[in-house]
């Protein structure tokens, strides 16, 4: 039994662990996302291929894809590490290892950017508390610089060089893969990875850097679309709205909604975790639609965030329409086809969708299967319990949803409550973070419990409300009674 369990933890660090640092990638790449995304418009507009060509405007591309991008990652990287120092010390780093290469440095400023800030937030620690009283400025400005110049430099002569070596072994990689024709093959991964919240870390800390400076050549790439696909998901919930039961049949067709257009892929897991069967039709759709989009030459001008149908649109380039759509929508009807073929074979029961998101939630900010034995009381218990320690605000001005990167089901959550503020009259913001991020005007505070703790260390000062399900929630209302 011991080995047992031993095994079993092993297994949850290792979840863990890669969760985290799937996390950590994602969080330099995601604050960034709208740069990625108007590099990849304006070389989409008015390069010689482009709808609008213009060689004067078209002298933007290289520069922001060069300079800017991995500039703004290294700096957000070092921020994650050190604050804003670090993300100052951080950037020298990084333009270090831009200079020592000639292909953007995504995946070096990925490194220079937290362990420059490691490095000064390590002198920091060193030197606390012994500097004599006036020279503190002097002392950090120069610490700042002197450090940063020596990083510059070592980055210049030894990461820059390292890791152009690097991406062109990754690239070539993926470059065998697709003359193989072996690309779908990657789906295998990408969707198990989705349903245990890799897909941020497997998109934004692999894809992205590599599909950039294929989209940079080519001017578009394939790889923005083997996770972002929206087809998968699509089909999934179509079949649970002709062929699922209960609260996961009805509540199907609002989470097409929130998927397909709104791009929130997170929406469909709950429905996979209900049934994980059901992960065979989302591989099944995705190794589909990646085999279509190689066929029909598909491809994307920058990185779709979120992976919506309407973002495809924006950055699909000229005469891309077509090959798009027929990927997306061979993806849609083979994981709807395999996904009906489990529900109306497989035996059923009314699906517990709420409890399904709750023990999606957990897995999200943990990485291991909750004890199935914790009851749905013992769970309320627990969140009473948070709530009991929490200061409660009297006069409330902003409320923040937060969880790991301050999108997807935050966002949703967000949006619930302000309509509910607004029918009711309230003048309150309602905005959503990351947890990191969590700003410290921050009235009242509303993560899933399992991250309450985390938000308390951000924001120690605030009213922390602990739920389940963003989507549906008691606490709104109580919340929205208590303010009226």
């Amino acid at each position: 039994m011991s080995n047992l369990d031993q095994s079993s933890n092993s297994k949850g660090g290792l979840r863990v662990g890669v969760q985290r640092f799937g996390r950590f990638l994602s969080g330099m790449v995601m604050p960034n996302m709208g740069a990625f995304i108007a590099w990849g418009l304006i070389t989409a507009l008015f390069i010689p291929t482009g709808w609008f060509p213009n060689e004067t405007l078209a002298q933007l591309v290289d520069p922001m894809i060069k300079y800017l991008l991995p500039l703004l990652i290294g700096y957000t990287g070092g921020t994650m590490v050190h604050g804003q120092r670090g993300g100052v010390v951080g950037a020298i780093m990084t333009i270090g290892v831009i200079v020592g290469s000639d292909i953007p440095m995504f995946l070096g400023a990925m490194i220079a950017g937290p362990l420059a800030a490691w490095i000064i937030k390590k002198f920091d620690k060193s030197i606390e508390g012994k500097i004599r009283a006036g020279f503190e400025m002097l002392v950090n400005n120069f610490s700042a610089g002197i450090i940063g110049g020596i990083l510059g430099i070592f980055a210049l002569l030894g990461i820059g060089p390292a890791v152009e070596a690097i991406s062109k072994v990754l690239s070539a990689g993926v470059q065998g893969l697709m003359n193989l024709g072996l690309l779908p093959l990657v789906n295998l991964i990408i969707e198990p990875g989705k349903v245990l919240f890799l897909n941020n870390a497997i998109n934004h800390g692999i894809l992205t850097p590599i599909a950039t400076d294929q989209a940079r050549e080519l001017g578009q790439s394939v790889l923005y679309m083997l996770e972002s696909n929206p087809g998968p998901g699509l089909g999934i919930l179509l079949a649970y709205c002709f062929f699922g039961r209960g609260m996961a049949k009805s509540s199907a067709p609002g989470a097409v909604i929130i998927h397909f257009f709104g791009g929130i892929h997170e929406i469909y897991f709950p429905y996979i975790l209900m049934r994980p069967i059901l992960i065979l039709a989302a591989i099944a759709g995705g190794v589909a639609g990646t085999l279509t989009f190689m066929l029909t030459g598909a491809g994307l001008v920058s990185a779709p965030s979120p992976g919506s149908i309407i973002a495809y649109f924006l950055l699909t380039p000229r005469g891309g329409y077509l090959p798009m759509l027929a990927g997306v929508l061979v993806a849609a009807v083979v994981s709807f086809l395999v996904a009906a073929l489990l529900l109306k074979t497989g035996k059923q029961k009314d699906e517990d969708l709420e409890s399904a998101s709750s023990r999606m939630k957990d897995m999200k900010s943990q990485g291991t299967v909750p004890n199935a034995g914790i009851t749905a009381n013992q769970r309320e218990a627990d969140r009473v319990a948070d709530t009991a320690f929490s200061t409660v605000k009297t006069d409330v001005k902003k409320i923040v949803f937060s969880c790991d990167a301050g999108m997807g089901s935050s966002a949703m959550g967000a949006s619930i409550l302000r309509k509910k503020m607004k029918a009711e009259g309230i003048d309150v913001t309602v905005t959503n973070t990351a947890i990191s991020d969590i700003p410290p005007d921050a009235d009242v505070v509303i993560t899933q419990q399992v991250l309450t703790d985390r938000a308390r260390s951000v924001a120690p000062n605030a009213e922390h409300i602990s739920i389940d399900n963003f989507l549906k929630s008691p606490e709104y209302d109580a919340l929205v009674e208590r303010l009226k």
